[in-house]
């Protein structure tokens, strides 16, 4: 899973700083904005919370089978979003409405977790959430084919340029030792295409479901992506059998309450109070942790691939969001 995973950045901070006299002399006091430390806080939570998730998804694939593990984390993420997109006017909106949230919410929570949860099988938590924040990047190159008005500038070049090189520096192990019994590779490339997927459902949300409420558009998402995991899970999972050990039962409510309602609710609240390049940096951080996590609690080796090919992704994603691709994102790029 994100994030990532970021969101609903679209909308404009509140806040901005008063202009300044072009007269030296004549300079009055600049006076900040003062971000509370309420603000901060909530600011740091989605980092921390959204950073721990691919820990905690590792931790619970050791006892539970990835399809299974999914949709038991969204459908008791979807429960728990219930109340708060009742409040918000979950059944006042009109049923053509619904209907896309819902389809947007396959392409945004059912299909990419599917894909996320199953290749971390296989792939390791930090190389997972590095080449899941190629995010950005394909937000912008989708946002040039699928929206008005959205070119595509030589800094954008330049971030998919980097964000392409960095998934072949990450992927070269992989690829090097890919034969018949190895799935890293493949694994890699399921956590591409779930961030491929991710932002093409960021981009589809903008073209008229921009009216709907917040938490109404996450919590549609969550329970269509939760209805699509039980159908897979049920189908494809049906002869594997789950070990329901205490370790299962946190990495389930752990990713469900820290990993998804949380900073879901956390992030609606600062997007009034907060600018734009803080929601971006969102995403670096949280990578960042996720890597550090992997390890110190894993022990996942910090291999060179990793370090160069983490650093292309980042300073990409960067450069993306830093020329637009933050603006774009209506949900949180994170897993």
């Amino acid at each position: 899973m994100k994030p990532g995973d970021s969101p609903l950045a679209n909308r404009k901070a509140t806040s901005r700083e008063p202009e300044m006299s072009p007269c030296p002399a004549a300079r009055a006091p600049v006076h900040r904005p003062v971000v509370s430390a309420r603000v901060r806080l909530a600011w740091l939570a989605c980092c921390v919370l959204w950073g721990s998730t691919w820990l905690f998804i590792k931790l619970g694939l050791r006892d539970l089978p990835p399809l299974r593990f999914a949709a038991l984390r969204m459908t008791l993420a979807a429960l728990l979003l219930l109340p708060f997109a009742m409040r918000a006017g979950l059944l006042r909106s009109g049923r053509a409405a619904a209907l896309r949230v819902g389809a947007i919410g396959l392409i945004q929570i059912g299909v990419p977790y599917a894909l996320l949860f199953a290749a971390q099988q296989w792939v390791a938590s930090g190389l997972s959430a590095v080449l899941f924040a190629t995010f950005p990047v394909w937000l912008l190159l989708l946002a040039r084919v699928l929206l008005p008005a959205q070119p595509l500038s030589p800094a954008k070049l330049l971030a998919a340029a980097l964000g392409i090189a960095g998934i072949v520096v990450l992927q070269l192990p992989a690829l090097r030792s890919a034969g018949a019994g190895d799935r890293a590779a493949l694994g890699g490339s399921l956590i591409v295409a779930a961030a491929v997927l991710v932002a093409l459902a960021n981009v589809l949300v903008r073209r008229g479901l921009e009216a709907v409420p917040p938490a109404v558009l996450t919590f549609g998402q969550v329970f269509a992506g939760a209805a699509l995991l039980i159908v897979l899970a049920w189908t494809l999972e049906g002869g594997r059998s789950a070990s329901w050990t205490p370790r299962a039962a946190v990495a389930v409510v752990y990713l469900a309450i820290c990993g998804t309602a949380v900073p879901y609710l956390l992030l609606f609240w600062l997007l009034p109070r907060i600018p734009v390049a803080a929601i971006g940096a969102i995403p670096l951080v949280d990578t960042t942790l996720a890597v550090f996590l992997g390890s110190v609690v894993l022990g996942e080796r910090l291999g060179w691939h990793l370090l160069a090919g983490g650093a292309l992704v980042l300073i990409a994603a960067a450069i993306a969001n830093g020329v637009g691709a933050a603006r774009l994102e209506t949900q949180p790029s994170a897993p």
